[in-house]
């Protein structure tokens, strides 16, 4: 799955628009409720470098973080698909790379991230 894979399925499932709010970072899109306007997701490209993943590699990875339970971050933090959470609560949100999980997983995980950030 990719990051324009993610915006089709929210878009259809949620009716979310991402949203970019930082001119410095104009590719990374927050996905939020259109009720309440809480963050659900955030979908960025980011370095493996910035992710931990290998120093000094500039190559771009796309991710997505979601909020979980803590049981659920803890447990998923030992496969290597996902990172502690990227400029977001490492306790409630994990950090996901997009290429390495299977579409089904990342509708899973949306769907719990959307649910405990409603109302």
């Amino acid at each position: 799955m990719n990051a324009q894979a993610v915006f089709k399925l929210v878009a259809d499932r949620y009716q979310t628009t991402p949203a970019y709010l930082w001119q410095r970072y104009p590719d990374y899109a927050v996905l939020r409720h259109a009720d309440n306007q809480k963050w659900y997701s955030l979908v960025m490209a980011v370095s493996k470098s910035d992710l931990g993943l290998v120093p000094g590699d500039e190559t771009l990875v796309e991710v997505l973080d979601v909020k979980l339970d803590p049981e659920d971050v803890e447990l998923l933090q030992t496969e290597p698909a996902y990172l502690p959470a990227y400029h977001m609560n490492k306790r409630h949100w994990i950090t996901v790379q997009l290429e390495q999980v299977e579409p089904a997983v990342v509708e899973r995980l949306l769907a719990t991230s959307y649910q405990l950030t409603a109302r």
